[in-house]
């Protein structure tokens, strides 16, 4: 447990009940997880209970309980883009990692995830990693893109 990271983060809140979510986003953010340590600290400082903590971190899908990889992959599949082959591009992405929808390849460079729309259905298929975005993306394309990313 990185102690003095996770303080500098509770620190900058007023320690109440209603800080969980903003502190859990936080530590998210700095960790790209919710750190089970991390998280019985912040139960302590905000008074709220560990279960409640576990409760809202598997309600809420922008919260993770397992370490993320160091470029989070997300192939769309809302409607538009599974019309224009998403579901075939998250498979060819998932080949290419090595890692099934949902895990993280074992160097921990790359989490691949589904999710329901990344708003740009003019521009279907659609993909992400990191905040970069990868517009009418064909299954050729995927390993030019993944190697921008791979070290």
């Amino acid at each position: 447990m990185d102690i003095d990271r996770l303080e500098t983060i509770l620190d900058r809140f007023d320690g109440f009940p209603a800080d969980l979510i903003p502190v859990l986003q936080e530590i998210q953010d700095q960790y790209s997880y919710l750190p089970k340590d991390e998280l019985k600290v912040v139960g302590e400082r905000l008074s709220v209970p560990l279960t409640q903590i576990y409760s809202v971190a598997t309600f809420y899908k922008m919260f993770s309980l397992v370490p993320k990889g160091k470029h989070q992959c997300k192939v769309c599949l809302g409607t538009t883009c599974h019309l224009k082959g998403g579901q075939r591009l998250a498979e060819a992405v998932s080949h290419r990692l090595g890692v099934d929808v949902g895990y993280t390849t074992k160097d921990m460079q790359f989490s691949l995830e589904t999710v329901g729309c990344l708003g740009s259905c003019a521009q279907a298929p659609v993909m992400m990693i990191g905040d970069e975005y990868f517009a009418r993306v064909t299954v050729d394309k995927v390993p030019k893109i993944l190697k921008q990313f791979q070290k």
